[in-house]
């Protein structure tokens, strides 16, 4: 339970009325419980659709359960798309990259990134068909999720700082085989063979970012695993789309 909070309390901004004790190892071990919140997360999604759907048209409650979940998020990820767009961009090797995304500031490359996730995002999700919207809003954050498990484990780090070397340094095979369970499970029980095609689609996926990442910069960062894992939103969306349709 007190991994499960420990990454809740990294994956959102979401107040706890008591204090959580972490020491740097809990922070890759949580990792195993990451799908879990983004189970917590669709639930979140889930409950909000039926109260917004009540008084809302569907295109604008479709826009408020994305802005939602942005912000419940604190935009964690959304930042990090945006630097490593921002990184694509820079003209340069391997510390010109790492320098650009380390950067506070998001470029124009990098707002062109956000704008594009964001409506991709959004208009996915608005042609769902309604009758599996609410299986389609528990699933894909929690798959997103996993993704960011089997972007770390296994990785290099690219940089001897910052979180995401805490992460790759304190997360091992154990956390990814029970992080792979449950989003396995929770994909066959939420939407039977689409489910599992969309876990092998991550996968592959995922596992085709790790390599290029690691070929042009030695490793992945925070800012690599929180892109992955809102490219892997839009992925599943997507493939979701075109198979319900």
């Amino acid at each position: 339970m007190r991994l499960f909070l420990i990454a809740l309390q990294f994956l959102t901004i979401i107040p706890l009325p008591f204090a959580v004790r972490c020491e740097e190892k809990d922070l890759g071990r949580s990792m195993a419980f990451f799908p879990l919140v983004g189970l917590f997360l669709g639930a979140l999604l889930v409950g909000a659709d039926f109260l917004l759907t009540l008084r809302f048209p569907r295109p604008v409650a479709d826009l408020l359960l994305i802005t939602l979940l942005a912000a419940v998020t604190g935009a964690l990820h959304l930042d990090g798309l945006a630097d490593v767009c921002d990184g694509l961009a820079a003209r340069g090797g391997r510390e010109r990259f790492l320098a650009v995304m380390k950067d506070s500031r998001i470029g124009a490359v990098g707002v062109v990134g956000l704008v594009l996730g964001l409506l991709l995002k959004y208009q996915a999700l608005l042609h769902i068909p309604l009758e599996q919207k609410r299986e389609v809003l528990l699933f894909f954050p929690m798959i997103a999720r996993f993704s960011q498990v089997q972007m770390t484990v296994g990785a290099n780090s690219a940089r001897d700082e910052g979180l995401g070397s805490v992460f790759v340094g304190t997360a091992g095979i154990w956390q990814f085989i029970f992080a792979g369970g449950v989003t396995l499970a929770g994909a066959w029980l939420l939407l039977g063979l689409r489910g599992i095609y969309c876990c092998l689609a991550v996968y592959l996926f995922t596992w085709g970012l790790k390599w290029w990442f690691h070929r042009k910069l030695g490793g992945i960062n925070g800012d690599i695993i929180g892109c992955a894992s809102e490219l892997n939103e839009i992925l599943v969306l997507l493939v979701l789309l075109a198979l319900l349709r």
